[in-house]
Formats: C-alpha cells, structure tokens, sequence
C-alpha cells in the first residue's frame, strides 16, 4: 500500500509512506516467535516455577487466614 500526501501553500512539500512492504504475516511472525522462544527455555522455566510458587504460597495463605 502506498500513500502520497502534497502540501503547495509556501512551497512544495512531497512526502510518500509505503506500509506493508517487506513486512511478515501474522503466522510467519508466530512461527519465528516460536522458533526464538527454544533460546529462551530456561527463562520460561524459570517464570513457570516462580508462578506456581507464588500460587502455592497465596493458597497457603487464603488456607491460614480462615
């Protein structure tokens, strides 16, 4: 897609924005996301555990403070 946009009051003005070209799709994007995330395995992990541990010590406490 290609816009262009003229302004002529005290001079010429051209300015031209192409949006879209050389740009992925939705699932080619996915797909490298994907793809990258195997880089980032430990992290994940990491965070799952975090999360679950955060969970545990919340039920904990909902459990005691009845």
């Amino acid at each position: 897609m290609e816009m262009e946009q003229t302004i002529e009051n005290s001079g010429t003005f051209n300015k031209t924005i192409n949006v879209g070209d050389g740009s992925m799709g939705d699932v080619q994007a996915g797909i490298e996301f994907i793809y990258h995330m195997r880089e980032h395995l430990v992290d994940v992990g990491v965070a799952t555990v975090y999360l679950f541990v955060c969970y545990g010590i919340y039920l904990t406490m909902k459990k005691y403070i009845k």
